[in-house]
């Protein structure tokens, strides 16, 4: 049995395939795999190594409506591979657990604009049952959220790297839900998850030890973002937040094994699946076991770390000038105009 087959049968921690592509999509669910992920960037990699199977997609669209844009045709490719994976996983989905769902990420372009997440979410809950709507964690994509919440649609909280971030998601879709419930709707089909970018967090402190010339130990710096994921994870069991805890943007093997055991998710790339299949580790309950206490007193010296890992590190409003939140919606926008480069090709064809 895979090791990954293992942990999901063994433990509460379960995993989604860091990709909409079919074929790794296949690989993951045969490894017990409960979800997926997708965003332009993933969209742009699937394309780029799969065109043979999408050109005819491409082709017939633009034969439909001649008059599309670069931007329609991209969203339009950004929402066809979100379907196919939908049906790919309509077969496990579960409305009361949230298996089978697939996260499909709202326009970079928005994440100041409250009004326009909140309408593009509600347009992308209309593409299948089991779609899961992504939302940064801007100080506007949180009160998206709090409304996309309230509308009865399940948000994956992205761009998020701190415990201030996590709760503030939390808090709003709590919100939500009680609004929801003393109007008496139904709560028990809305499956929220944020998502803490376990190893982007890691990146921007050695960006920032770097920039200050600080020293510190190489090791402590590669667990920045776990020692911030195991904190709000244990916030978000005392306080009894429906929304669940996902890791994401892996860079070692810890970011995995450090937070085995939790009632939690993990959005892993084939690449890295295939890696802990084929290794000899030992799957061991280590969700609580605090990270290192020299390691977090050398990252608890750092101000920005500080932000991060505290509850109150972090006000609303100054989420969107964290740097980490900078560099991410960065690379966002990058790996959009680098989608629209593939697609442009057929525009002018």
């Amino acid at each position: 049995m895979s090791i990954l087959k293992k942990t999901s049968e063994t433990t509460p921690t379960q995993y989604w395939n860091d990709s909409c592509d079919l074929k790794e999509l296949e690989y993951a669910l045969a490894h017990n795999c409960i979800g997926a992920t997708t965003n332009p960037i993933i969209v742009k990699s699937v394309l780029e190594s799969n065109i043979d199977l999408y050109e005819s997609t491409i082709l017939e669209a633009l034969k439909k409506n001649p008059t599309m844009t670069e931007d329609e045709l991209a969203w339009y490719m950004i929402e066809k591979l979100a379907m196919d994976g939908a049906k790919k996983l309509e077969p496990i989905f579960n409305p009361k657990t949230g298996a089978g769902r697939i996260s499909i990420q709202t326009n970079t372009k928005f994440c100041k604009s409250p009004n326009q997440l909140i309408e593009q979410a509600l347009y992308f809950s209309t593409l299948a049952p089991n779609i899961q709507v992504k939302i940064p964690v801007t100080e506007a994509g949180v009160k998206a959220i709090e409304e996309v919440t309230y509308q009865g649609i399940s948000i994956n909280a992205t761009v998020c790297f701190t415990v201030p971030q996590a709760i503030a998601v939390a808090e709003a879709v709590e919100r939500a839900l009680a609004r929801r419930q003393a109007e008496g709707k139904d709560n028990s089909e809305i499956n929220p998850v944020c998502t803490i970018m376990i190893g982007r967090t890691d990146d921007y402190v050695k960006k920032i030890v770097k920039s200050q010339m600080a020293l510190i130990d190489p090791e402590a710096m590669e667990w920045a973002g776990i020692a911030c994921a195991k904190n709000f994870y244990k916030i978000y069991k005392e306080r009894n937040y429906k929304t669940k805890l996902l890791t994401a943007a892996f860079r070692n093997i810890h970011h995995w094994t450090a937070l085995v055991g939790g009632d939690l998710l993990a959005t892993i790339p084939t690449s890295f699946q295939k890696r802990i299949d084929a290794s000899n580790i030992e799957i061991e309950n280590l969700i609580d076991e605090p990270v290192n206490e020299k390691w977090l007193s050398q990252l608890k010296e750092l101000p920005e770390f500080i932000k991060a890992y505290e509850p109150d590190g972090m006000k609303t409003e100054e989420f969107d000038q964290y740097g980490a939140v900078i560099d991410t919606l960065t690379q966002f926008y990058q790996g959009y105009d680098e989608l629209v480069l593939i697609i442009r090709k057929y525009i002018l064809r």
